[in-house]
């Protein structure tokens, strides 16, 4: 992925985290850093910037991040409130990561789109992708009946593939970019659809719905449980059956035909 964000632009400079002393000592008008891990926080200290935005480490305080900030990392898990209330915070919020970030940075988001490499084409392609695992971190965001939606929609004459495991990212988001559709939890290919402008619907059972920009082609449907089960990292079976088959169907079906507008 590294090769493909340096073809972006030739004004990024990307660098490989194994090269991350390479900016040791460097200035900088304004670093951000969105990740709260101690060891990227720790990064902080060794480069010179004008204005820092996000998460740092000191040795007297630990791990602790800027007031302009303070919008999306109280909510995070290394909220100054506690995991707990850092939760209700996110449960309350409406607001979309982006326009938390713009806002803390002093800048309006306007729809800005992601900025995505160029990738060949997949040998993979058809009308729906459906990534239907979620990683052990989150078991509840996925959904249940992801076989039986695409039986479903194959018996309606249209192409469904899984989205298989990749070696690179360069190849998963090929893989998306072969469908006119994506089907998913809140995940990866979920951001990867919308910054290619591919129809996505995404299936929020325990995580919130509302950080989700969805730039007009995103269709979220929302747990009706999404309360009691809100950033929970357990399992319990009733969170991947309470968003119904017929919500799922109707909801890919209408996407589908949407993209001849997009």
């Amino acid at each position: 992925m590294l090769e493909g964000l340096s073809g972006i632009s030739a004004k990024l400079n990307v660098l490989d985290w194994d090269d991350r002393g390479a900016i040791a000592g460097e200035g900088y008008d304004l670093v951000i850093n969105l990740e709260d891990e101690p060891e990227t926080a720790r990064l902080m200290n060794s480069v010179h910037a004008e204005r820092l935005f996000g998460a740092y480490e000191t040795p007297a305080a630990g791990l602790s991040y800027t007031a302009d900030s303070a919008g999306w990392f109280d909510m995070s898990l290394s909220s100054r409130h506690g995991r707990q209330q850092a939760d209700v915070l996110k449960l309350q919020n409406c607001a979309s990561y982006q326009e938390l970030i713009f806002s803390g940075l002093n800048l309006e988001f306007r729809g800005d789109r992601y900025a995505l490499p160029s990738t060949t084409p997949s040998d993979l392609c058809g009308d729906v992708a459906i990534a239907p695992e979620a990683g052990p971190v989150w078991p509840m965001k996925k959904w249940a009946s992801y076989d039986w939606l695409k039986n479903e929609l194959e018996s309606r004459g249209l192409k469904v593939n899984f989205l298989p495991t990749r070696p690179t990212l360069l190849e998963h988001l090929a893989d998306v970019r072969g469908h006119r559709c994506v089907v998913c939890a809140d995940s990866l290919p979920m951001h990867l659809a919308l910054g290619s402008n591919i129809p996505c619907v995404a299936l929020f059972n325990c995580t919130s719905p509302w950080e989700i920009y969805g730039y007009g082609i995103l269709t979220k449907l929302v747990s009706p449980l999404l309360a009691e089960f809100f950033y929970k990292r357990g399992f319990d079976a009733r969170a991947t059956t309470a968003i119904s088959q017929a919500d799922v169907l109707c909801g890919v079906l209408q996407a589908i035909d949407s993209k001849v507008n997009v």
